[in-house]
């Protein structure tokens, strides 16, 4: 059996981030699930727990015919032994509908993932996305619509149009999610530092 070295290790993680984009977007769930450990967690606008949860939840949407990429950018991985944490730069579109009208949100961010290595393998403990900024397009630009400015005005800078999207199309979406500066983001950084130092938890 091969020795772990630093550079096989964050290849090992790049090849499971990239691989996490490819699977979601694409409904190759079994993989999708395989990339986070036993009691691995997953944080996005509309979901908050189990990743079993989360990959039911996007195989149900896959099936409803929803539509979401995930454009992976550079990625950059600190190690302490076995725990990990990568930050990856995060392109996310998605399409929906406001008042009929097919809407394009995009949204600049990054998947910031507490990993550790265990049985023979790296794997995800818990995916917390940051949203950095947002915008909201018609796919046909000479269909509009007028937006409520109050609900817009809700939600976080970071995130807003993406939100307003996912409103309108049902779902709840959580306030208070990390964007590039303040409170949120500190603390996650902070418990990045806790979970290499060997927190027990993410």
């Amino acid at each position: 059996m091969s020795e772990r070295s630093s550079a096989g290790d964050e290849d090992a993680i790049r090849r499971l981030i990239e691989g996490w984009a490819i699977w979601r977007d694409t409904g190759d769930f079994e993989r999708l699930l395989g990339a986070y450990h036993s009691g691995g967690r997953m944080v996005t606008t509309w979901f908050e727990g189990p990743a079993e949860e989360f990959v039911a939840h996007s195989k149900a949407a896959f099936a409803r015919g929803s539509t979401s990429h995930h454009v992976l950018g550079g990625t950059f991985v600190r190690l302490a032994g076995n725990r990990a944490i990568a930050q990856t730069r995060l392109v996310l579109c998605a399409r929906g509908k406001l008042e009929g009208c097919d809407y394009d949100a995009t949204c600049w961010g990054r998947f910031y993932d507490f990993l550790d290595y265990r049985e023979g393998r790296w794997g995800i403990a818990l995916r917390q996305p940051t949203y950095e900024k947002d915008r909201l397009d018609p796919v046909d630009p000479r269909r509009t619509v007028a937006f409520d400015s109050d609900l817009l005005a809700s939600f976080p800078e970071g995130y807003r149009h993406l939100a307003y999207l996912q409103t309108q199309n049902g779902q709840s979406v959580a306030k208070g999610l990390p964007g590039l500066r303040g409170p949120e983001i500190e603390r996650l950084y902070a418990r990045g530092e806790a979970w290499l130092r060997g927190a027990a938890a993410p």
